[in-house]
């Protein structure tokens, strides 16, 4: 006779950890993840180690690797307050995807962890088919990941999700700041929202207000919309766009920045060489409502946000001044405005308060100039 397990025979369920759900989760996703897989993904699905043939890099003269990994931050704590969790995902493969866009990298495949206090199948299956969304935008496979239940250490509703993506540059053809030069124009790629960055200070805002994220956000002109769902705007996915773009306008593309964690002076400061500079014109766009209704709850002015939110613009791409103007007509072609915001500098750098450098980076030196405009995009 062979005996039944149950929860209460099973010292791991009566401990909290429930397997037979998070199988259940696995069920769930399987469809979206498998609809990411190209005949260069072998093995199936649920190994322990997923499988990409290589076999297509012999095209390369010397392929280099590119790894980026990355999460959400605190913006789950939003999608966990109103139980949706559908778009998650796609915020994890912007933030770690587009990094690896930076440097002109195809993705060529992702892996995903989600950490939870509880594995609640239909939760943990709408996570992944944001990420599958999200891959299958970007042309890159999703080949494994971990869902790890966490008693005592998450609440049954509390989860983190981390992931880490692949791809392939040739050698000759990594973006950067060894090929920004003087009179380069300074293109922004306007962004969908806060994207994935400056959530604690968004909740600390939204929770001084005394507001809920059930409440319909009227401040933001949205109609119906609930703060909630509004903060939850998923971020916007620039890997394809810029890929044409940069193999389309082959070398006049020099230099690429996202912009999450810093700002824009931050970030597009880490792609410059360290004698540039660039002043970034602020009266060429207004920052969507979001921002400045944020601020206003939080008795901030925008300009002291810019080192926390990316105000509007996503991606910063730095190209020949000769090819600016075709390559924003691009880029706008696909879907995202883009506009000159400034041009590099390497000589004659006025006195000022700039970024200089970031994350560790000796690079150049930004600052943002003027008055955001009402008038403009």
């Amino acid at each position: 006779m062979v005996d039944v397990v149950t929860p209460s025979t099973n010292p791991y369920a009566a401990a909290g950890v429930d397997t037979v759900a998070g199988d259940l989760a696995v069920e769930l996703m399987k469809s979206a993840v498998r609809r990411t897989h190209g005949p260069e993904v072998l093995g199936g699905f649920g190994g322990f180690a997923g499988l990409f043939d290589a076999g297509a890099l012999r095209e390369y003269t010397r392929p280099l690797l590119a790894t980026s990994t990355d999460g959400v931050g605190t913006k789950v704590a939003i999608a966990q307050a109103i139980d949706k969790h559908d778009t998650i995902g796609l915020d994890l493969v912007g933030m770690v995807v587009d990094d690896i866009v930076v440097v002109g990298a195809k993705p060529l495949f992702m892996t995903d962890y989600i950490a939870c206090g509880k594995v609640v199948p239909e939760r943990i299956a709408d996570v992944v088919r944001g990420i599958a969304a999200g891959c299958a935008e970007t042309g890159t496979a999703l080949v494994g990941g971990e869902t790890a239940e966490h008693p005592g250490l998450l609440g049954p509703n509390d989860y983190d999700v981390a992931g880490a993506a692949t791809g392939v540059v040739e050698a000759d053809a990594v973006l950067g700041a060894d090929r920004v030069r003087d009179g380069d124009v300074v293109l922004a790629l306007a962004s969908s929202g806060l994207h994935s960055n400056g959530y604690s200070l968004v909740r600390h805002i939204v929770a001084g207000a005394g507001l809920q994220y059930g409440d319909v956000a009227a401040d933001l002109g949205t109609r119906g919309t609930t703060w909630g769902e509004a903060l939850l705007e998923p971020t916007r996915l620039y890997t394809t766009p810029l890929l044409r773009l940069a193999a389309e306008m082959s070398g006049h593309v020099h230099a690429l920045s996202h912009v999450t964690g810093g700002g824009i002076a931050a970030n597009l400061a880490r792609v410059l060489p360290a004698d540039a500079w660039v002043d970034v014109d602020r009266s060429t766009w207004m920052p969507p409502p979001v921002f400045q209704v944020l601020a206003d709850l939080g008795g901030l002015e925008l300009t002291a946000t810019e080192g926390t939110w990316n105000l509007g613009v996503g991606f910063v791409a730095v190209v020949d001044a000769d090819h600016a103007e075709s390559a924003a007509s691009a880029l706008i072609r696909d879907g995202i405005d883009t506009w000159p915001v400034g041009v590099v500098r390497t000589a004659g750098r006025p006195d000022g308060d700039f970024e200089q450098g970031a994350k560790g980076v000796d690079g150049g030196a930004v600052r943002l100039v003027g008055t955001f405009n009402a008038g403009a995009r």
